[in-house]
């Protein structure tokens, strides 16, 4: 049994359909799995609440950030096209054993975003059944609901899945655009000079904010995942990670910029707000566009569910062709040429933490907070291994000139710098126990890694 991706695996199919979903299709992917219409909505009131007017500088050194790994995995996409995602690019280069380490991180990564993202479901449709109907539903019912729909629609046609999201995410996306551009224009053509002059933000505030803005951004590599399936995969795949990281830090940072301007006009804190789409609409002029926001985020956050439960299973896929998973999950849907399998575990695996804490009392915008802040350590490891091993990539495949290590290393200290940021100062609450969670789930992940290979070279050995 092989532990590690070949180069031949770059050409196969896996029983997937190949060269199915068109360049904005791909792209779809990336940018759903990311659900940028939760940012404004529920992350930038937490990352104001840190960095205060140097919100918009937060989002801005992100996507510089973001930008440096994309760059780095859009050189590896520009000459391998699988289902592993990074996965694929670290085991072309790195020691087994730290290529199942991105494996594990990569796929806890996309398995708790979507946890995080369920949470975040089943909080927002609360809010609005509670303003149609008077009272909530069940919160594990809701998760429950939105995860099987996700897990049939995977099943069925990534094609389906894509075109979906793409829709979804495009309209939330606009309505956003709207709010922003008529609260930009109603303050007039000139610049908020508090949030200018950086006025009353301190350094560690903008260190934590930071790093909880790169929350917004994880995932925008995911259209790696359909290398198998996406057209042209050596074209589209790079430009889709680039554009996601680009468009993203641009929305990201041009809707906190508007949103603390909207809030400084109305006279309110946007860091307190539980409802800061309605506080801008109200000021933009169009009040009965919040409430559109907050459908949109409830259904972006149903796209990504969906997003994250299709990349997740075609990692897992790919992990069951090489020997880091049960062989069963890497058989494939005989019509619908699907993971069919590995998209059921995925969902399932995602579900069940947010049932549990839902069940428990957990709110949902806790569980978003959570699952979402330990979806980042996968992230975060996953990202930096893959970006350090480049230089050696490129040797392999005779690419390397004088200086391309720079941006790794650039990009690797930036995420060095991130997971630095997420441990000291130590979180309070259940976030200072995260890192604990993230470290035994890795820990117990290599021990089966070092079993499995063991057995495998004591089989050769006696064969």
């Amino acid at each position: 049994m092989e532990l590690i991706v070949n180069e031949r695996s770059e050409k196969a199919d896996y029983g997937l359909r190949r060269g199915i979903l068109s360049p904005l299709e791909t792209l779809a992917q990336s940018v759903s799995t990311m659900a940028p219409t939760t940012t404004p909505a529920a992350t930038i009131p937490l990352v104001c609440a840190l960095a205060g007017n140097g919100t918009w500088l937060a989002y801005a050194l992100a996507t510089v950030a973001v930008l440096l790994v994309a760059l780095c995995i859009e050189r590896y996409a520009r000459h391998s096209a699988s289902p592993g995602s990074l996965y694929t690019y670290a085991s072309m280069t790195l020691p087994p054993w730290l290529g199942a380490t991105v494996a594990w991180s990569l796929l806890l990564a996309y398995v708790a975003t979507g946890s995080s993202v369920i949470g975040g479901f089943y909080h927002y449709a609360n809010l609005l059944l509670r303003d149609a109907t008077g009272h909530a539903y069940s919160a594990v019912l809701l998760a429950t609901l939105v995860t099987c729909v996700s897990i049939w629609i995977a099943y069925r046609d990534v094609k389906i899945s894509a075109r979906l999201m793409l829709w979804i995410e495009a309209a939330s996306v606009t309505v956003i655009v709207i709010v922003v551009t008529l609260l930009l224009v109603r303050h007039g053509w000139h610049l908020d000079q508090e949030q200018l002059h950086l006025h009353g933000m301190t350094g560690s505030g903008l260190r934590l904010g930071l790093v909880l803005a790169l929350f917004s951004f994880v995932g925008f590599e995911s259209a790696t995942t359909l290398g198998s399936e996406a057209r042209d995969p050596l074209k589209t795949i790079p430009r889709a990670v680039i554009q996601s990281a680009v468009l993203a830090g641009a929305f990201f940072t041009i809707c906190a910029y508007a949103e603390v301007l909207g809030f400084h006009t109305a006279g309110q804190d946007l860091g307190a707000s539980q409802a800061p789409m309605y506080v801008l609409a109200r000021v933009g002029g169009v009040p009965v566009l919040g409430l559109l926001i907050d459908i949109g985020a409830l259904v972006s956050l149903f796209a990504g569910t969906l997003a994250c439960i299709t990349a997740a299973a075609r990692v897992l896929m790919l992990m069951a062709h090489n020997g880091l998973a049960h062989s069963s999950l890497r058989n494939t849907h005989a019509r619908n040429h699907t993971p069919s399998r590995a998209v059921v575990i995925t969902g399932i695996a995602a579900l069940l933490p947010v049932a549990v804490l839902a069940a428990r009392g957990a709110s949902g915008l806790d569980v978003y907070g959570w699952l979402g802040s330990l979806a980042t350590y996968g992230f975060i490891v996953a990202y930096a291994l893959v970006c350090l091993a480049l230089p050696r990539y490129l040797r392999t495949h005779d690419v390397f000139r004088p200086g391309s290590q720079v941006v790794p290393w650039l990009a690797g200290m930036a995420m060095l710098f991130a997971l630095v940021g997420n441990l000291y100062p130590v979180p309070e609450g259940p976030y200072g126990k995260l890192p604990y969670v993230y470290l035994a789930y890795l820990t117990a992940s290599l021990l089966w890694f070092f079993i499995r290979r063991r057995g495998t070279d004591a089989a050769l050995g006696g064969s």
